[in-house]
């Protein structure tokens, strides 16, 4: 009886139209907001923020962009962590070629370079689509590879072929310890999900979701196929190039190309369809569920003490951890998201089901 809408009346368009019409969906998501910002970063170890806390949050923003593509645009991608590299090694060469970037613009930059070379790649998404587009963007990824490892500009002539970022500023904030690249990381995540989440609400974010359930359909009535398939290219490679520059720059510290390889195109992929595609919750469940289950599925042995190799713990963990991903997808393939839409439906009519 405690997750009710009685009484809560709503007197002009601003009110219907807000993101949480329910007034306790609000209070949930402020709480969520003040334990995220004002407890864990008092309560969390180093090692829980870098194994962990900061991976999560990246990987939900990473998510988040490629869920903006793939769920409500319906163009698929597999070239995620090519729009990654580029982020993050255009950020790196603004900060090395000019001097006394800052570390925010560097971090914009590095999704502005990220966004053209997506539009670039979306281009075949006007002519293909499905399993064509799909392989498509898949040449992102091995262009990328191709450039990162044979372009010696791109790592500023590293002999190496690895770069590194340099210390982390903001105006006279120095971010050095675990805590801080968390909550810098924390608030990139919730100003671009908000943003994302205006824009899918907005005349842009519906023009992608026509094209995703009927492209023809969506330009007979107006709707400018141009225009929504690489308006969603733009805004998806902007977030995914952001993640991969804070990837690089917060996580990582010193990269090289195999940091952002097609298995982490494959990753990204496979959170928004475990999360839930086309839903922006659905991006960070996605991400909680690849970041923290295989850490929590490696300590089970461990805690139940099982005397069990660590060569033998790995393949259980991947065992397990595949099962689990096929039992989701046959339970409920639109996804964690969809259980929690139908978690909150019920409250709403708890305790009369019917």
């Amino acid at each position: 009886m405690f997750y009710r809408e009685n009484g809560q009346f709503k007197t002009s368009y601003a009110a219907d139209q807000q993101i949480f019409g329910v007034a306790q969906d609000r209070w949930a998501i402020l709480l969520v907001l003040a334990f995220a910002f004002l407890i864990v970063p008092f309560v969390a170890s180093d090692y829980t923020f870098q194994a962990i806390l900061i991976p999560f949050v990246i990987m939900s923003l990473g998510a988040l962009g490629l869920n903006i593509l793939v769920g409500y645009c319906g163009q698929i991608s597999l070239g995620t962590a090519a729009f990654m590299a580029v982020g993050a090694y255009a950020a790196y060469n603004l900060q090395a070629r000019i001097e006394g970037m800052p570390l925010l613009l560097a971090l914009i930059g590095g999704g502005v370079v990220a966004m053209v070379f997506g539009v670039i790649f979306g281009l075949p998404s006007l002519r293909i689509r499905g399993l064509y587009l799909a392989v498509a963007t898949l040449a992102a990824q091995f262009f990328v590879d191709w450039l990162t490892t044979r372009a010696a500009w791109v790592t500023n002539n590293s002999s190496s072929g690895s770069v590194s970022a340099k210390p982390l500023a903001i105006l006279s904030w120095q971010i050095d310890t675990p805590m801080e690249k968390y909550l810098l990381c924390l608030v990139l995540l919730c100003v671009l999900a908000l943003a994302a989440k205006n824009l899918v609400r907005s005349a842009i974010g519906r023009e992608w979701m026509a094209m995703r359930d009927m492209d023809v359909a969506a330009a007979v009535i107006g709707i400018r196929p141009t225009y929504a398939k690489l308006s969603a290219f733009a805004v998806s490679s902007f977030i995914v190039g952001v993640a991969g520059a804070l990837w690089g720059f917060v996580h990582l510290g010193a990269w090289e190309p195999a940091a952002f390889s097609l298995d982490r195109s494959l990753q990204l992929l496979f959170m928004i369809i475990i999360g839930g595609l086309g839903s922006i919750v659905g991006s960070i469940f996605g991400a909680a569920f690849f970041v923290l289950l295989p850490l929590l599925l490696n300590q089970v042995p461990h805690w139940l003490g099982l005397p069990l190799s660590t060569a033998t713990a790995t393949y259980l963990e991947h065992m397990i951890f595949g099962a689990l991903i096929v039992f989701f997808l046959i339970v409920e393939p639109h996804g964690l998201a969809k259980l929690w839409a139908t978690a909150r439906q019920k409250l709403r009519v708890w305790p009369f089901p019917h």
